[in-house]
């Protein structure tokens, strides 16, 4: 039936028309964003998982600075220790020496003066191995360990024991005012030189483990991050090729329907024929 006032074609072709330019956009939306749901519209449900996931990534970086942090910390804490280490190695050298019956005073009195300033500069490499103001060997920290963040919940951490290497701080038995300026005094160093010496290396062994776990831990984040980020992309992002493909389809058959559209609103010029 003809009619000038309904046209049930145009109507057709129009809602065809207007479907694919929403497909059309949302393909269009896909390929120039990459993802395939980009907002709550697109998929709630996924948005939401991808979004607490984000927060979680997020929030690793935070425990990725905290394990630095730490690392360092024990880092220059290791490194003093091991100059301490050195430092008592050539005292019980300097110990020893001391100890033969044959030297002279003018040469015990050289080899204590050697032994004093090595003493000394324990006490100097103590004093100045911090980090960001934390010094793990110096018996200055209260709590006597320092924790670092393992995980994005900030319910699991790794604790660090502090080793107080300072002279007579309870691993270095050497006094801050003992000498070797008698062959007494030298012989009983030997041995409390040695004693420390072992301790020393102990706290360093023990302070080395913790370094290992925390660089352990800060890899197992990285790679944390890394699948989570992989999962975020498996959840929202878009098949780039299948998109490009369909946006190429949806086009074409755009302007298809814009011709089925013009040829519906055409039908009702015939009514003017019936008029000639």
């Amino acid at each position: 039936m003809f009619s000038v006032n309904t046209n049930p074609g145009a109507l057709i072709a129009l809602q065809n028309l207007n479907t694919t330019a929403a497909q059309l956009q949302n393909a269009q939306n896909q390929v120039s964003t990459g993802l395939a749901v980009a907002s709550p519209k697109d998929n709630g449900a996924i948005w939401a998982i991808a979004q607490s996931e984000r927060a979680t990534q997020g929030s690793l970086d935070a425990v990725k600075n905290s394990l630095q942090s730490g690392q360092s910390i024990i880092d220059v804490a290791n490194s003093a220790g091991q100059t301490v280490s050195d430092l008592l190695i050539q005292m019980k050298e300097k110990a020893l020496a001391a100890s033969d019956t044959s030297l002279d005073t003018n040469s015990r009195s050289a080899l204590n003066a050697d032994f004093v300033a090595l003493r000394n500069q324990i006490t100097t490499v103590v004093n100045n191995a911090d980090f960001n103001g934390v010094n793990l060997i110096d018996g200055s920290l209260t709590a006597g360990a320092i924790t670092s963040l393992a995980n994005a919940e900030g319910t699991s951490v790794i604790t660090t024991q502090a080793q107080n290497l300072s002279l007579s701080g309870g691993i270095i038995s050497v006094g801050a005012t003992d000498t070797i300026g008698t062959v007494t005094t030298a012989q009983a160093m030997i041995d409390t030189v040695a004693t420390s010496l072992t301790a020393v290396d102990n706290a360093l062994a023990t302070l080395g483990t913790s370094s290992k776990a925390l660089g352990d831990q800060l890899n197992f984040v990285s790679n944390l991050q890394d699948t989570l980020e992989t999962g975020i992309g498996n959840l929202v992002n878009a098949n780039l090729a299948k998109e490009s493909a369909t946006l190429t389809a949806l086009q074409t058959k755009q302007q298809l329907g814009i011709q089925a559209l013009s040829i519906a609103n055409s039908s009702s010029s015939a009514l003017l024929g019936l008029f000639r």
